[in-house]
């Protein structure tokens, strides 16, 4: 057996098939039941009923529905364009049709939950409800999921280019020198892989078209974020850095970015974790660029930049080319 296979590569291989079982664990976990939770939404109807309503729809067993009681149908569709709920339900007072206002943009799975939960509650009052979808999926956006893969391919391509950039010369930088050449190398790889996807989503498949700019700005820090923590854990982790990427990038941060489920749909671990990671972050952002007029945008952007600061730094620091605070603490004699 040693002369195929090494101890050391025994631990690898065992390695990859602990992340192999987590991977299933992950993505059937996240999937084998989506169900609503405290989805937001937009609530008007007759003053004399919309507190009334809004407690009913708090307090349905499961708890699917987060009821924000408003005073009009204009303000309910502001919360949607500022990306506050996911859909309005706006009580008729002249009839026994009411509107549910919906945003596919968002993810096109919230918006049939809404449906599904709604059904019932107006079938046991004798009352119908139309839908309105002003956030429709754009032609080569099918169920609003080219965002998710958008994101997808840009964390992707992150953490493998800094595989890539490690291959040479080891997964540690042996000195700041190289660091910062492997991080240079990272950069002008990020701002053309953010140009290369936001032209693909815009020009190839229309689902981003006249969000080039944006796009290619926000694609860029995605890749810049994920590979330069990839960068970090090899250089501080040696190969298990890559490992850790993985897990962090893949197992867990896919199956939580909200692509087919969006984190109300998914279960408590995944819809805490999904905002905090890189695909997470990705998918909702892009989705806000392209449906929202860069609604939400904001902190998506904050996190990354913070991922692509804490990524630079580590890789210099295990690099040595970040001093450390002890050198500046005098001994005590």
């Amino acid at each position: 057996m040693r002369d195929g296979v090494t101890p050391r590569a025994g631990l690898l291989v065992l390695a990859v098939l602990a992340v192999q079982l987590a991977f299933i664990a992950s993505y059937i976990g996240a999937f084998h039941k989506p169900s609503p939770h405290r989805i937001p939404i937009a609530v008007t109807a007759p003053a004399e009923r919309l507190d009334a309503l809004a407690r009913q729809l708090d307090t349905l067993p499961g708890a699917p529905l987060d009821a924000r009681p408003v005073a009009d149908e204009a303000t309910a569709r502001r919360m949607i364009d500022d990306r506050e709920v996911y859909g309005a339900f706006v009580v008729s007072a002249t009839n026994a049709t009411d509107r549910l206002i919906i945003a596919s943009g968002a993810g096109a799975s919230v918006g049939q939950a809404l449906e599904q939960v709604f059904t019932p509650l107006e079938d046991a009052q004798d009352r119908a409800f139309t839908v309105e979808d002003v956030k429709p999926a754009l032609l080569g956006d099918a169920r609003g999921l080219s965002g998710f893969y958008l994101a997808l391919g840009w964390v992707v391509g992150g953490y493998l280019v800094a595989i890539a950039l490690s291959a040479s010369k080891g997964a540690r930088p042996a000195n700041p020198h190289r660091a910062a050449i492997r991080l240079l190398s990272l950069l002008a790889y990020a701002l053309l892989s953010g140009l290369g996807g936001a032209l693909v989503a815009t020009t190839v498949t229309g689902a981003g078209a006249g969000h080039l700019a944006r796009l290619t700005c926000f694609g860029a820090l995605l890749v810049l974020a994920s590979g330069a923590v990839t960068m970090a854990l090899q250089a501080a982790l040696g190969f298990a850095g890559t490992g850790v990427a993985v897990v962090l990038f893949v197992v867990l941060g896919n199956p939580s970015a909200g692509g087919a489920y969006p984190a109300p749909l998914l279960p408590a671990f995944w819809r805490t974790i999904g905002p905090w990671l890189p695909p997470g972050l990705g998918t909702d952002a892009i989705r806000g660029i392209v449906y929202f007029d860069g609604a939400g945008v904001g902190r998506p952007a904050v996190v990354l930049s913070s991922y692509a600061l804490l990524g630079v730094l580590g890789t210099l620091a295990a690099s040595g080319g970040v001093p450390r605070i002890a050198a500046f603490v005098p001994r005590r004699r």
